[in-house]
């Protein structure tokens, strides 16, 4: 196979794929896991929550190797999901990992990864078809 052949392959997906947010909340709450942020989303965040970057972090962030994610309250949830609300407090600055949900890397490395994750996001398989090239932009945003 030439290097121009290689380039010239589509992606399994290069039909596109459907997604509609529901909004249940799904991808914010249950097993424990990490949000990743960087220091411009954290500073972000912070602003919006209206304290200061450093009390932020010592309230809202963890270390987890050389990284920083949002803590989690005990349930998994994550520490800006409202309950009451079925809402992000954050929502308008959420961090790059939860705006470019589903179209991580891991989500669409084959059709029965993607088959996973329309297991559990109820709007992961259905409404309006998203063209390859957003989900291509949001897959290259981040690298889960």
């Amino acid at each position: 196979m030439t290097k121009q052949d290689a380039s010239d392959k589509k992606p399994w997906y290069h039909e596109g794929l459907r997604f509609k947010c529901t909004g249940c909340g799904a991808c914010c709450t249950g097993d424990p896991g990490y949000v990743w942020v960087n220091k411009a989303e954290i500073e972000a965040i912070a602003a919006a929550v209206g304290v200061e970057v450093p009390e932020f972090e010592r309230r809202f962030v963890r270390k987890v190797g050389v990284r920083k994610s949002l803590v989690e309250l005990t349930s998994g949830d994550c520490v800006f999901y409202d309950r009451v609300t079925r809402r992000c407090k954050v929502y308008a600055v959420r961090p790059r990992q939860c705006r470019t949900w589903p179209f991580w890397t891991s989500n669409l490395r084959t059709p029965e990864d993607w088959e996973d994750v329309c297991r559990v996001c109820p709007g992961a398989g259905r409404g309006p078809r998203v063209p390859l090239d957003q989900i291509e932009h949001q897959k290259g945003q981040i690298r889960i």
